[in-house]
């Protein structure tokens, strides 16, 4: 884990001798702070990390960054830029270290302690399947390489370089998503993290609200691949299926493999089928090799995540058995979870997030299942410009698979709709404003056999719908 010594030479350049502090853990929510760990107080809109620090003591952290003055009066080591520093004394414990900008310094000494690792870093990046691509990746990988990744949605400016400091000895492989708001992010992460292999999974309209169009998201995406070192250190893994992202094989100085269905990607897959909760079952091909599989991952839509971590596992040296075994006993479920009402109806959560990709994909899978089949479909956020076109093609392709369609929101109003003119029955369709409404409906009205698919951007907190239907009698 990063040292003392580590922290002070990434903020002032000096090397500190004597100091065997080694800090357990980097954490910014003082309730997470355990014994020896290093609190980072950040500034916030709603809530201020300053107002913390003693909190994070009380947990156990022995030392804070903080850029602000604070009430209590911990010792207080001043390394702020311009001030003039007399010899570094660490005080005793627990003390603050007072810097410019506690965010700018978490980044510094990430950048600082990435350097010292000889690890290899895998970045992804995309508009859909990011976090379901990582941890697959990560999955496969460790069963040849000690692998960390990054938790949760630590995909930002502060989670990257949180998850950087969190690593600990001997870790050969990080997997690491990019999440992409504004022009220049990725380029940002990627001075820190430095990946070696770069992984785009496609350009949609998720973000559109505040990125502008698929052209712009598709820059934005780009500077992962443009971050990437020469080759034969760097590795590009593409979808060939995106134009989008097949066209970024022209800036990058790495590498390039593409992925996808298509018979010209370098890997790919064909002879899909659904097998419903089983799986899917389909034929891998890769550098004249072939093989037949089945992988207990749900959905037809998750070969190209299956496809991106076999690409990344065999760049990084993995034989076709340690790939094959991994996949087929692989324990990631790529967010949609299948459980049962005490009704006995069967439900679908999808509800990490929501984007019409993300959509028609669970839609599909509804599709293949066998018993009356329910959507309850929620709004889609931030798809900007492709608001009224995102919703309208859900609302089609609902009106195709259903037997009853709940839309929820504002914007599920349009699903609604699109679904009622392309032939779904309006006794067929109800509209609520929020999820609590849907919940209420369905635990009255499920039956054995049911299939219900729950999904909607995050910000509806949908997944209350499928917690209250799990203890629904």
């Amino acid at each position: 884990m990063i040292t003392l010594q580590d922290v002070i030479a990434a903020l002032t350049g000096e090397l500190l001798e004597n100091s065997r502090m080694v800090f357990t853990e980097t954490v910014i929510d003082s309730r997470k702070a355990i014994p020896g760990s290093l609190f980072v107080a950040l500034g916030g809109e709603k809530s201020d990390g300053h107002q913390y620090v003693k909190a994070a003591f009380k947990n156990g952290a022995v030392c804070a960054l903080i850029h602000k003055d604070i009430l209590e009066n911990f010792p207080i080591l001043d390394l702020r830029e311009g001030n003039s520093k007399p010899p570094i004394r660490i005080p005793t414990t627990p003390f603050c270290i007072r810097v410019n900008d506690s965010l700018s310094a978490l980044q510094e000494i990430a950048r600082f302690w990435r350097q010292k690792q000889s690890l290899r870093v895998i970045g992804i990046t995309g508009s859909v399947g990011k976090s379901s691509s990582k941890e697959l990746i990560a999955e496969i990988l460790s069963h040849k390489y000690h692998t960390f990744k990054n938790p949760g949605n630590y995909n930002n400016e502060i989670g990257l370089p949180l998850t950087i400091l969190n690593l600990g000895s001997g870790y050969e492989r990080l997997v690491a998503e990019m999440g992409f708001y504004f022009p220049g992010e990725i380029t940002f992460l990627c001075e820190i993290a430095r990946p070696d292999i770069g992984v785009v999974t496609n350009v949609g309209t998720v973000h559109a609200e505040r990125a502008g169009s698929q052209s712009v998201i598709a820059q934005g995406k780009s500077e992962l691949i443009q971050a990437l070192p020469p080759a034969p250190q760097g590795f590009a893994v593409l979808n060939y299926d995106d134009p989008y992202v097949r066209a970024m094989a022209d800036i990058t100085r790495a590498d390039v493999l593409f992925y996808g269905l298509d018979q010209k990607s370098d890997i790919w897959a064909d002879e899909i089928q659904g097998r419903g909760l089983k799986g899917i079952q389909f034929k891998l091909h890769y550098e004249n090799h072939s093989i037949s599989m089945e992988v207990p991952i749900l959905g037809r839509h998750s070969v190209q995540t299956i496809l991106r971590a076999a690409a990344v596992a065999f760049l990084e040296g993995m034989s076709w058995r340690e790939v094959t075994e991994g996949l087929m006993q692989c324990s990631t479920q790529l967010r949609l979870v299948a459980v049962q009402s005490k009704s006995g109806a069967l439900i679908l959560d999808d509800t990490y997030n929501a984007t019409p990709e993300s959509t028609l994909a669970a839609l599909d899978l509804l599709a293949e299942l066998k018993g009356q089949k329910i959507a309850v479909l929620g709004d889609m956020l931030e798809l900007g410009q492709y608001e009224q076109l995102g919703h309208e093609v859900v609302g089609r392709r609902a009106a195709q698979v259903v037997s009853h369609l709940i839309a929820v929101g504002p914007r599920g109003r349009t699903i609604a709709d699109t679904a009622r003119q392309d032939g779904l029955p309006a006794t067929a369709i109800t509209w609520v404003e929020d999820a609590l409404q849907a919940a209420d409906i369905l635990k009255y009205n499920l039956n054995s056999g049911d299939i219900v698919l729950i999904k909607g951007s995050h910000g509806l907190r949908m997944d209350r719908i499928a917690s209250i239907l799990e203890e629904s009698v």
